[in-house]
């Protein structure tokens, strides 16, 4: 999905999908006051052991890669931001503030602080992860997601990966059914719309506190809005998802799918589902929200 396309539904032409890959799953409104002064709390408890498991494990699973080009990604949205919403206008400025907020230290710091958060709970399930992961198929798994997902930046890139999937889907029945095993075992459209709206409610927010609505957009009418966009999210997570699992595990056999999948039902599976997902909305409801504010100011700079 190109262009304006992308601006239809925010952040969801370029979610973090797959086990390894997965973004934002709080449905909306975002939690905050009690709910963010507890985690805080979790935080101020865990012990040195459970921190350390989760810095081998956030290590193990190549998330500063993953970090690298999600950031990648965030600077090719900046500039669609500023083609569709103030084109030619941003300049150098614009590019310096997109990509401050795409800071990879501090995004990469902020996903682990969140996973330490969702692993502290049941800490007794962080062992199968880092097994599963270190593992031969581990590695090769998220090399695979990393390299498809840095490949799918390009536009032409992701259009042949979808004409491979339309193909796929008339041709091979069985690769197919287990690639939506794969998404169902990981509630990767669900989640993945879900995180969708909430990084468009974010972005709204942030538009909102930096002045573009002039006041005049409440945040009723924002929820409304960007609850309005669900279907089209919904469509648009559908046609990036498959492609994009199909390219990415396409040198897996059969077999190793399976086992993937296998992994992903398990217990320590979906309990790291879960917390990936949380992990990355503490990394992205944010940014979404900057990125708003820097377009708002962006905005009024330009009226002015």
């Amino acid at each position: 999905m190109a262009g304006s396309d992308r601006m239809a539904c925010g952040w969801c032409s370029r979610l973090a999908l797959g086990t390894a890959l997965v973004l934002l799953t709080l449905a909306l409104p975002h939690p905050q006051g009690q709910a963010r002064a507890q985690d805080m709390s979790a935080m101020e408890v865990v012990p040195p052991q459970v921190r350390g498991a989760v810095t081998s494990l956030v290590e193990t699973m190549r998330i500063g890669e993953i970090i690298e080009v999600l950031r990648d990604e965030g600077i090719e949205y900046g500039r669609t931001l500023e083609t569709d919403m103030f084109p030619g206008a941003g300049g150098p400025g614009w590019s310096a503030a997109v990509e401050q907020i795409y800071d990879p230290a501090r995004m990469k710091q902020a996903f682990e602080d969140g996973l330490v958060r969702e692993l502290a709970r049941a800490p007794d399930g962080i062992a199968p992860m880092e097994s599963f992961f270190g593992s031969e198929l581990g590695q090769k798994v998220l090399r695979l997601e990393i390299e498809a997902r840095r490949a799918l930046i390009d536009d032409a890139a992701e259009e042949a990966a979808k004409l491979a999937w339309e193909d796929m889907s008339g041709a091979d029945e069985g690769r197919v059914a287990l690639l939506e095993r794969f998404a169902a075992a990981n509630d990767l459209v669900e989640s993945n719309v879900m995180g969708a709206l909430n990084a468009n409610l974010a972005f709204y927010k942030g538009m909102a506190e930096g002045g573009a609505f002039g006041g005049e957009m409440t945040e009723d009418q924002m929820l409304a809005d960007v609850w309005g966009q669900e279907a089209e999210v919904r469509q648009q997570v559908s046609d990036w998802l498959f492609p994009y699992l199909a390219l990415a595990y396409a040198p897996l056999t059969d077999d190793e799918l399976d086992a993937y999948i296998a992994y992903s039902e398990s217990p320590a599976g979906q309990q790291l589902n879960a917390a990936l997902f949380a992990a990355f909305d503490g990394v992205f409801s944010p940014v979404s929200k900057a990125l708003g504010l820097a377009v708002a100011r962006e905005l009024q700079g330009q009226d002015i």
